[in-house]
C-alpha cells in the first residue's frame, strides 16, 4: 500500500476530481443517469436495518479483552477487501467520505454496504458516477485490461512453479516484466503478503495481542498461525488449526471466498467473522454430521464418482454473529459458510460449517415470512417454519463436504473448481442445495436406524414443511440477481423443478408444491450437478447455466410482485461497536419516515 502526504496528496485528489469532471462520453452518460437521493433511498431500504446484539457476559475476563483485539484485526480486512474489490476504491471511499450533501452521504452509506461503486442487488450496475458501468469480472486481482486469453497464453509459457502461483488463490496478477528477480513475461504473480502488506501487519500484530490474551488454547494457536501466514503468505497450517478450533468465540478471518474472481474463480477474497458459539444449538446439530460419509455412499452418482473415505468428522459450529467484514459483509448478508476452501485440507479434514443462527432468524423473520405469505396459499401457509429454513442451511453447508472434488480429467488430477472455473461458483451453490435436501429426505426416511428422531422429524408433516419452506425461500434466493453465485444456482433449480412437474402457478400467482415430484426432481437434478462436477465438464456447466439459469417471464412477472418487500438485511454490529469503539463511526444514512414504519 502506497501512503501519500502534504502536496502530492492534493495533487492525487486534484486529479481525482479532474478525472470525474472530464469522463469519456459513456462515462458523463452513466453521470447522468446516476440515481438521485429518492432513488438511492428506495435501493437502500431494500436491506432492513438489524441491529446485531449479542451477549458476551458469560465470557472469560482474557477472552473478552481478546474478543476487542479480534473485532479490530477483522476492520482491517475491510481495508484490504475494499483494494481487492476494485483498484479505485480507497481514492472513491475517500471522496465520498467528505461530501456533506444528503445526496453525498446516501452514496457513502450505500456505497459501504456494497464495498464498492455497484449495486449487488442490480447485478452489479453502477450507481455513483465516473466508474465503470458495472463490477470488472476480474475484480482487482488481474489487470483491468487483461483477457481470459491474454492470461491463458501467459499461463502456458511458465514453468510448473509459475503456473501454480499464477493460479494460487493468494496472489495477485499484475503487470511487468519481472518480480523478486525471476522473468515472468507480460505478466508477475504478487503473493498477497506483499500487495496487502500494511494492513496485514496490523492485523497480524492484533491477533498476537488476543492471542497473548485468551486463555483457549485452540484459539491462541489458531490465531498465532494465522497471524504467521498473514506474512508468509501459507495458510495451510493456519487452516488446519482453524479446523481443530474449540473456543467460546468462533473467529474466522483471513482470504477463503473466489466468488468475486468472475474471470476463473482462483483468487481468494478476504473476510472475517467474528462470533460467539451456541453451545446447546451446536450439540444438537452436530448429530447430522456424524451420517457424513452414508450420505455420500448412497449419492445419486455414478458409485465410481462417490468418495469411498471422507475425512475427518466434519466441525459444525452453530454461532452468533458480533461482527462481519470484508468479503463476508458486503451486499446479501451471510448466513452460513463452509471453509476452508483448500481442497487439501477438505481431502485430509473435511470442512467445518458456520451457521449464523441470528442472522439466520432475521432473514426468516424480516424477508422470508413475507414472501411466503405473498407467494403461497393461506393454507399452505401454515408450513413455513424457521426450523425447517434453519435446518436446511445446516445441510446445504454439510453438503458442500460431499461430492467430487478431487477428480480425473483426461488423465489429470484436478478439481471440479479449477475444471469448471468462473461456472464453479453457482453450481456448487445448486449442487449444495439440492444434495441438502436429498440428504434431509435420506435421513428422514432412515431416522429410526441413524438415532435421529429427536433432532429430526420425519413424519409427513415435517417432509410438508420442509418442501414448502424450501420453495418460499427459492424466491427469496432468486431476488439476489443471476449475477450473485447463489441466485444463479437457485435460478436453475428453479427451472429444472418447474419443468418436472415439482410446483405450478395458479392463476392469483400463488405456487402449489407437488412433493412426489419435487423429490423426484431433486434427485435427478443432484445426479446432474454431481456429475458436471465429478467429470469436470465445463462444456456441460455452460450448457446448463445458459439453459437453466435464466428469469423466465413467469418467474419475473412472480418476483415484480415482492416490491416493498425487504430483499435482505443491513447488519448493524452494536455490540461490536460497544466492545471496541470504533475511531470514525462508519457511514449510516439517517432513517426515513418511511424505512422507520417498515422496520415496525
Amino acid at each position: 500500500m502506497i501512503r501519500v502526504t502534504g502536496y502530492f496528496t492534493f495533487f492525487i485528489f486534484f486529479l481525482f476530481l479532474f478525472g470525474l469532471l472530464n469522463l469519456p462520453a459513456k462515462a458523463q452518460k452513466q453521470r447522468a443517469t446516476a440515481p438521485d437521493l429518492t432513488q438511492l433511498e428506495k435501493m437502500t431500504a431494500r436491506f432492513a436495518p438489524t441491529p446485531m446484539r449479542v451477549d458476551t457476559s458469560k465470557l472469560s475476563f482474557g477472552d473478552r479483552q481478546a474478543l476487542s483485539k479480534l473485532i479490530e484485526a477483522s476492520r482491517a480486512i475491510d481495508e484490504i477487501f475494499l483494494q481487492q474489490y476494485w483498484s479505485g476504491n480507497p481514492a472513491l471511499y475517500a471522496h465520498l467520505q467528505k461530501d456533506a450533501a444528503p445526496l453525498g452521504k446516501a452514496r457513502l452509506h450505500y456505497f459501504w454496504m456494497n464495498k464498492g461503486p455497484w449495486s449487488a442487488l442490480d447485478e452489479f450496475k453502477a450507481f455513483l458516477p465516473g466508474v465503470p458501468p458495472r463490477k470488472l469480472p476480474g475484480a482487482n486481482f488481474y489487470p483491468e485490461d487483461m483477457t481470459k486469453q491474454d492470461f491463458e497464453r501467459w499461463f502456458a509459457s511458465l514453468p510448473p512453479q509459475g503456473q501454480e502461483q499464477a493460479k494460487s488463490f493468494f496472489t495477485v496478477i499484475r503487470t511487468g516484466a519481472s518480480f523478486a528477480g525471476q522473468v515472468q513475461g507480460a505478466y508477475r504473480s504478487v503473493p498477497y503478503s506483499e500487495e496487502y502488506k500494511d494492513a496485514l501487519t496490523q492485523a497480524a500484530n492484533l491477533l498476537r495481542e488476543a492471542a497473548n490474551l485468551t486463555d483457549n488454547a485452540s484459539l491462541k494457536k489458531f490465531l498465532s498461525l494465522r497471524a504467521d501466514a498473514f506474512l508468509s503468505n501459507d495458510y495451510y497450517e493456519s487452516d488446519v488449526a482453524w479446523m481443530d478450533l474449540d473456543a467460546p468465540i468462533d473467529i474466522t478471518i483471513g482470504p477463503y471466498e473466489t466468488y468475486n474472481d468472475e474471470l476463473f474463480g482462483y483468487k481468494a477474497a478476504f473476510e472475517a467473522f467474528v462470533n460467539l458459539r451456541d453451545d446447546e444449538g451446536t450439540a444438537k446439530l452436530s448429530a447430522f454430521a456424524q451420517h457424513l460419509q452414508e450420505i455420500e455412499d448412497n449419492l445419486p452418482i455414478d458409485p465410481r464418482y462417490r468418495n469411498p473415505k471422507l475425512g475427518a468428522a466434519a466441525p459444525l459450529r452453530v454461532v452468533d454473529e458480533i461482527l462481519s467484514a470484508g468479503d463476508g459483509n458486503h451486499g446479501v448478508a451471510t448466513a452460513a459458510y463452509n471453509l476452508p476452501n483448500d481442497d487439501r485440507v477438505v481431502h485430509q479434514r473435511g470442512s467445518k460449517r458456520v451457521m449464523l443462527k441470528n442472522v439466520q432468524e432475521a432473514k426468516f423473520r424480516t424477508v422470508l415470512l413475507p414472501i411466503a405469505r405473498k407467494m403461497l396459499s393461506r393454507q399452505a401457509m401454515v408450513d413455513v417454519s424457521f426450523d425447517s429454513f434453519f435446518t436446511h442451511i445446516v445441510a446445504h453447508e454439510l453438503m458442500h463436504g460431499l461430492g467430487p472434488h478431487q477428480i480425473q480429467v483426461q488423465g489429470r488430477d484436478t478439481t471440479a473448481r479449477e475444471e469448471l472455473k468462473e461456472l464453479f461458483s453457482a453450481i456448487e451453490e445448486a449442487k449444495a442445495d439440492v444434495t441438502g435436501l436429498f440428504a434431509l429426505q435420506y435421513m428422514m426416511d432412515h431416522a429410526k436406524e441413524m438415532s435421529l428422531t429427536s433432532v429430526l422429524p420425519s413424519d409427513a408433516a415435517a417432509q410438508r414443511q420442509l418442501y414448502t419452506t424450501y420453495l418460499a425461500s427459492m424466491f427469496r434466493s432468486l431476488r439476489f440477481g443471476l449475477n450473485d453465485a447463489h441466485g444463479k444456482g437457485m435460478a436453475i433449480q428453479f427451472n429444472y423443478l418447474l419443468d418436472k412437474g415439482a410446483f405450478s402457478q395458479y392463476e392469483d400467482g400463488t405456487f402449489a408444491l407437488n412433493i412426489e415430484k419435487f423429490k423426484h426432481g431433486v434427485r435427478d437434478l443432484d445426479h446432474d450437478l454431481l456429475t458436471l462436477e465429478a467429470e469436470g465438464n465445463y462444456d456441460g456447466a455452460k450448457k446448463m447455466s445458459d439453459e437453466m439459469g435464466v428469469v423466465r417471464p413467469a418467474l419475473r412477472g412472480a418476483l415484480d410482485s415482492l416490491q416493498g418487500i425487504p430483499t435482505d438485511i443491513d447488519l448493524v454490529f452494536v455490540t461490536a461497536d460497544e466492545l471496541a469503539p470504533r475511531v470514525k463511526p462508519l457511514p449510516t444514512a439517517k432513517p426515513t419516515q418511511k424505512r422507520k414504519a417498515r422496520r415496525r
